[in-house]
């Protein structure tokens, strides 16, 4: 049988000041990098009355000013801008590497992580360690970019009950997908280990360490769990 195609586009009013162009219904490599691609015509274009876009794994919100701007208007617009929208050229990724002291009090799920898994500790740091990861969005709170996806062995659901403040720079594991907590806040994430990075810097440019596209990797510092591949 022939592989499946590209889902259609599906352009939908999620408010009256708010235009969802969804490229499928669930995270695809394929539709993510579509989104980005509209992103850039959108970032280029700088169409009257869209007041911020926010992109996701397969969708795209475009917000807009309606007394400014028709929505009629804007759904317009963005359907052009779709028109052969594979050839518009992506920017090759930037490389992060970010730092990391796996288990003990900076990560204090791995064992929970591992147990889930089948396998030690030493090899979910192996495994989380070995692969790079692309930046899908930003989103939860300023500088929170979801990260994925992580090796299948250690994928594993968020806490039954999220923990009141997790610290600023721990590394956690959500489903597939894994990221930084760029400040002390709520969240039900694994938490697998902890970055001395500053994420997030509101005098900073850019304010995120992260952005959309960039290409993660994860290293494994001293003191912490080292990563052994076959333990």
């Amino acid at each position: 049988m022939p592989a499946p195609g590209p889902e259609p586009i599906a352009l939908s009013f999620a408010s009256d000041r708010t235009l969802r162009v969804a490229f499928g219904e669930s995270p695809d490599p394929a539709a993510h990098r579509q989104v980005r691609r509209l992103l850039r015509r959108l970032d280029q274009r700088r169409l009257d009355g869209v007041e911020d876009l926010s992109p996701a794994y397969a969708t795209l919100l475009v917000r807009f000013e309606p007394r400014r701007v028709a929505p009629s208007t804007i759904a317009a617009a963005v359907r052009e801008l779709l028109v052969d929208l594979e050839d518009e050229p992506l920017d090759a990724p930037r490389r992060v590497e970010i730092p990391v002291r796996y288990g003990g009090e900076d990560g204090p799920d791995l064992t929970d992580v591992a147990r889930h898994a089948g396998i030690t500790p030493e090899a979910v740091v192996a495994l989380h360690a070995g692969v790079r990861y692309e930046v899908h969005f930003l989103g939860f709170t300023p500088g929170f970019a979801y990260l994925g996806t992580v090796p299948p062995p250690i994928e594993c659901p968020r806490l039954d009950e999220p923990r009141r403040s997790v610290p600023a720079g721990s590394v956690g594991i959500a489903g597939a997908q894994t990221g930084v907590y760029p400040a002390a806040t709520p969240g039900g994430w694994r938490l697998i280990g902890r970055t001395p990075l500053t994420m997030f810097a509101a005098d900073r440019a850019p304010m995120s360490l992260l952005l959309p596209g960039d290409e993660v990797r994860f290293v494994p510092l001293a003191g912490g769990v080292a990563a052994r591949a076959d333990a």
